[in-house]
Protein backbone atom coordinates (compact mmCIF):
# COMPACT_ATOMS: atom_id res chain seq x y z
CA UNK A 1 0.00 0.00 0.00
CA UNK A 2 1.45 3.36 -1.04
CA UNK A 3 1.06 6.56 0.96
CA UNK A 4 1.84 10.04 -0.40
CA UNK A 5 4.02 11.34 2.44
CA UNK A 6 6.03 10.26 5.44
CA UNK A 7 4.69 10.82 8.94
CA UNK A 8 6.58 13.26 11.15
CA UNK A 9 8.22 10.36 12.99
CA UNK A 10 9.25 8.66 9.75
CA UNK A 11 10.67 11.86 8.29
CA UNK A 12 12.64 12.44 11.49
CA UNK A 13 14.06 8.91 11.22
CA UNK A 14 15.26 9.64 7.69
CA UNK A 15 16.61 13.13 8.44
CA UNK A 16 18.45 12.04 11.57
CA UNK A 17 20.15 9.07 9.93
CA UNK A 18 23.91 9.28 10.43
CA UNK A 19 24.75 9.18 6.72
CA UNK A 20 21.83 11.17 5.32
CA UNK A 21 22.20 13.97 7.85
CA UNK A 22 25.81 14.49 6.72
CA UNK A 23 24.71 15.46 3.19
CA UNK A 24 24.29 19.07 2.08
CA UNK A 25 20.79 20.57 2.45
CA UNK A 26 20.38 20.88 -1.32
CA UNK A 27 21.26 17.22 -1.90
CA UNK A 28 18.91 16.05 0.86
CA UNK A 29 16.18 18.21 -0.62
CA UNK A 30 16.58 16.76 -4.12
CA UNK A 31 16.60 13.20 -2.82
CA UNK A 32 13.42 13.71 -0.80
CA UNK A 33 11.76 15.65 -3.61
CA UNK A 34 11.79 12.71 -6.00
CA UNK A 35 11.35 9.94 -3.42
CA UNK A 36 8.11 8.05 -2.87
CA UNK A 37 6.74 6.11 0.10
CA UNK A 38 5.73 2.48 0.38
CA UNK A 39 4.29 0.72 3.42
CA UNK A 40 4.38 -2.99 4.17
CA UNK A 41 2.94 -5.38 6.71
CA UNK A 42 5.05 -7.84 8.67
CA UNK A 43 6.50 -10.51 6.38
CA UNK A 44 5.70 -8.74 3.11
CA UNK A 45 8.32 -9.12 0.38
CA UNK A 46 9.97 -5.80 -0.49
CA UNK A 47 12.54 -6.98 -3.01
CA UNK A 48 13.46 -10.43 -4.29
CA UNK A 49 16.79 -11.96 -5.15
CA UNK A 50 17.37 -11.93 -8.89
CA UNK A 51 15.21 -8.89 -9.55
CA UNK A 52 16.70 -5.98 -11.51
CA UNK A 53 17.57 -2.96 -9.33
CA UNK A 54 14.76 -0.48 -9.82
CA UNK A 55 14.93 1.52 -6.58
CA UNK A 56 17.33 2.97 -4.04
CA UNK A 57 15.73 2.43 -0.64
CA UNK A 58 15.80 3.82 2.89
CA UNK A 59 14.04 2.35 5.90
CA UNK A 60 11.82 4.94 7.59
CA UNK A 61 9.96 2.75 10.11
CA UNK A 62 10.19 -0.80 11.38
CA UNK A 63 12.97 -2.91 9.89
CA UNK A 64 13.93 -4.58 6.64
CA UNK A 65 15.09 -8.18 7.06
CA UNK A 66 17.74 -9.08 4.48
CA UNK A 67 17.99 -12.83 3.93
CA UNK A 68 19.17 -15.59 1.63
CA UNK A 69 17.78 -19.05 0.97
CA UNK A 70 19.81 -22.25 1.25
CA UNK A 71 19.66 -25.11 -1.25
CA UNK A 72 17.25 -26.89 1.12
CA UNK A 73 14.90 -23.89 1.07
CA UNK A 74 15.71 -22.56 4.55
CA UNK A 75 15.80 -18.79 4.93
CA UNK A 76 18.87 -17.38 6.67
CA UNK A 77 18.71 -13.84 8.07
CA UNK A 78 21.85 -11.83 7.36
CA UNK A 79 20.98 -8.43 8.82
CA UNK A 80 18.19 -6.03 9.71
CA UNK A 81 18.14 -2.57 8.13
CA UNK A 82 17.07 -0.03 10.71
CA UNK A 83 15.26 3.31 10.27
CA UNK A 84 17.46 5.98 8.75
CA UNK A 85 19.65 3.54 6.81
CA UNK A 86 19.83 3.50 3.00
CA UNK A 87 20.55 0.38 0.96
CA UNK A 88 20.46 -0.96 -2.58
CA UNK A 89 22.91 1.56 -4.00
CA UNK A 90 25.47 -1.08 -5.03
CA UNK A 91 23.03 -2.66 -7.47
CA UNK A 92 22.08 0.79 -8.72
CA UNK A 93 25.72 1.39 -9.66
CA UNK A 94 26.64 -1.90 -11.30
CA UNK A 95 23.18 -2.68 -12.70
CA UNK A 96 23.43 -6.31 -11.63
CA UNK A 97 20.47 -8.18 -10.15
CA UNK A 98 19.71 -8.09 -6.45
CA UNK A 99 21.66 -10.66 -4.46
CA UNK A 100 19.30 -11.09 -1.49
CA UNK A 101 15.65 -11.03 -0.49
CA UNK A 102 14.29 -8.15 1.60
CA UNK A 103 11.22 -8.55 3.80
CA UNK A 104 9.34 -6.22 6.14
CA UNK A 105 9.93 -7.07 9.80
CA UNK A 106 6.93 -5.66 11.60
CA UNK A 107 4.93 -2.82 10.06
CA UNK A 108 7.55 -1.18 7.86
CA UNK A 109 7.78 2.02 5.84
CA UNK A 110 10.41 2.56 3.18
CA UNK A 111 11.37 5.58 1.11
CA UNK A 112 12.26 4.81 -2.52
CA UNK A 113 14.14 6.64 -5.26
CA UNK A 114 13.65 5.26 -8.78
CA UNK A 115 16.78 4.26 -10.66
CA UNK A 116 16.39 7.00 -13.27
CA UNK A 117 16.02 9.66 -10.57
CA UNK A 118 19.00 8.21 -8.70
CA UNK A 119 21.24 8.76 -11.72
CA UNK A 120 19.82 12.24 -12.31
CA UNK A 121 20.73 13.19 -8.74
CA UNK A 122 24.23 11.79 -9.25
CA UNK A 123 24.63 13.93 -12.36
CA UNK A 124 23.49 17.06 -10.52
CA UNK A 125 25.33 16.44 -7.24
CA UNK A 126 28.86 15.09 -7.55
CA UNK A 127 28.89 15.25 -3.75
CA UNK A 128 26.77 12.09 -3.75
CA UNK A 129 29.59 10.04 -5.33
CA UNK A 130 31.96 10.76 -2.45
CA UNK A 131 29.19 10.32 0.13
CA UNK A 132 28.31 6.89 -1.24
CA UNK A 133 31.98 5.94 -1.37
CA UNK A 134 32.27 6.82 2.32
CA UNK A 135 29.13 4.79 3.01
CA UNK A 136 30.62 1.76 1.26
CA UNK A 137 33.88 2.16 3.20
CA UNK A 138 31.91 2.17 6.45
CA UNK A 139 30.08 -0.99 5.42
CA UNK A 140 33.32 -2.76 4.51
CA UNK A 141 34.88 -1.85 7.86
CA UNK A 142 31.78 -3.19 9.62
CA UNK A 143 31.87 -6.39 7.59
CA UNK A 144 35.55 -6.99 8.34
CA UNK A 145 34.85 -6.38 12.01
CA UNK A 146 32.03 -8.92 12.00
CA UNK A 147 34.21 -11.52 10.29
CA UNK A 148 36.98 -10.91 12.83
CA UNK A 149 34.53 -11.20 15.73
CA UNK A 150 33.16 -14.46 14.33
CA UNK A 151 36.66 -15.95 14.31
CA UNK A 152 38.09 -14.47 17.50
CA UNK A 153 35.31 -13.79 20.02
CA UNK A 154 33.33 -16.35 22.02
CA UNK A 155 29.58 -16.47 21.44
CA UNK A 156 28.92 -14.71 24.77
CA UNK A 157 30.86 -11.61 23.65
CA UNK A 158 29.35 -11.64 20.15
CA UNK A 159 25.85 -11.88 21.62
CA UNK A 160 26.55 -8.96 23.95
CA UNK A 161 27.83 -6.86 21.01
CA UNK A 162 24.73 -7.69 18.97
CA UNK A 163 22.42 -6.78 21.86
CA UNK A 164 24.32 -3.50 22.36
CA UNK A 165 23.82 -2.70 18.68
CA UNK A 166 20.09 -3.46 18.96
CA UNK A 167 19.87 -1.19 22.01
CA UNK A 168 21.43 1.69 20.05
CA UNK A 169 19.12 1.11 17.07
CA UNK A 170 15.87 0.04 18.72
CA UNK A 171 16.23 0.79 22.42
CA UNK A 172 13.30 2.44 24.20
CA UNK A 173 12.86 3.19 27.92
CA UNK A 174 11.40 0.32 29.89
CA UNK A 175 8.05 0.97 31.57
CA UNK A 176 9.18 -0.85 34.71
CA UNK A 177 12.41 1.08 35.35
CA UNK A 178 14.17 4.18 34.05
CA UNK A 179 17.49 2.31 34.23
CA UNK A 180 16.32 -0.44 31.89
CA UNK A 181 16.08 -0.39 28.10
CA UNK A 182 13.71 -2.53 26.09
CA UNK A 183 14.71 -3.62 22.58
CA UNK A 184 11.68 -2.69 20.49
CA UNK A 185 12.69 -4.92 17.57
CA UNK A 186 11.14 -8.30 18.31
CA UNK A 187 13.42 -11.15 17.28
CA UNK A 188 12.84 -14.86 17.77
CA UNK A 189 15.84 -16.66 19.26
CA UNK A 190 16.31 -18.46 15.93
CA UNK A 191 16.57 -15.09 14.16
CA UNK A 192 19.06 -13.82 16.74
CA UNK A 193 21.07 -17.03 16.36
CA UNK A 194 21.25 -16.58 12.59
CA UNK A 195 22.73 -13.10 13.02
CA UNK A 196 25.45 -14.62 15.21
CA UNK A 197 26.18 -17.71 13.12
CA UNK A 198 25.26 -19.97 16.04
CA UNK A 199 22.59 -22.48 16.99
CA UNK A 200 19.39 -21.41 18.72
CA UNK A 201 20.21 -23.75 21.62
CA UNK A 202 23.58 -22.12 22.31
CA UNK A 203 22.12 -18.62 22.08
CA UNK A 204 19.34 -19.66 24.45
CA UNK A 205 21.92 -20.88 26.98
CA UNK A 206 23.86 -17.60 26.82
CA UNK A 207 20.67 -15.57 27.21
CA UNK A 208 19.71 -17.57 30.29
CA UNK A 209 23.17 -17.02 31.78
CA UNK A 210 22.96 -13.26 31.21
CA UNK A 211 19.49 -13.26 32.74
CA UNK A 212 20.71 -15.05 35.86
CA UNK A 213 23.49 -12.46 36.13
CA UNK A 214 20.93 -9.63 35.99
CA UNK A 215 22.28 -8.23 32.72
CA UNK A 216 19.11 -8.81 30.68
CA UNK A 217 15.54 -9.98 31.16
CA UNK A 218 13.70 -12.14 28.65
CA UNK A 219 10.04 -11.17 28.32
CA UNK A 220 7.29 -12.49 26.02
CA UNK A 221 7.43 -9.22 24.04
CA UNK A 222 11.21 -9.19 23.70
CA UNK A 223 14.46 -8.49 25.52
CA UNK A 224 15.07 -5.91 28.23
CA UNK A 225 18.62 -4.78 29.02
CA UNK A 226 18.86 -4.27 32.79
CA UNK A 227 22.57 -3.41 33.04
CA UNK A 228 23.99 -1.77 29.93
CA UNK A 229 27.44 -1.29 31.47
CA UNK A 230 27.70 -5.00 32.24
CA UNK A 231 26.61 -5.79 28.68
CA UNK A 232 29.41 -3.56 27.38
CA UNK A 233 31.97 -5.29 29.59
CA UNK A 234 30.88 -8.68 28.29
CA UNK A 235 31.11 -7.50 24.69
CA UNK A 236 34.71 -6.43 25.38
CA UNK A 237 35.51 -9.84 26.82
CA UNK A 238 35.96 -8.62 30.39
CA UNK A 239 33.65 -11.23 31.90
Amino acid sequence: MDEPILTMEEREAINSGRWFSSLSPSLRHDILRCAFVRRYLDGDLIAARGEPPEQWIACAKGAVRVSSTTLTGKQITLTYVEPGVWFGDVAMFDGDRRTHDAYAHGDTTILCVARADFHKILAQHTELYEALLQLQARRIRLLFGQVEDLNTLPLRARLAKQLSHLVRSYGVPSLSSNDEIRIALQLAQEELAQLLGASRQRVNQELKTMEREGVIRVEPTGLVVCDRDALLRISEGEQ
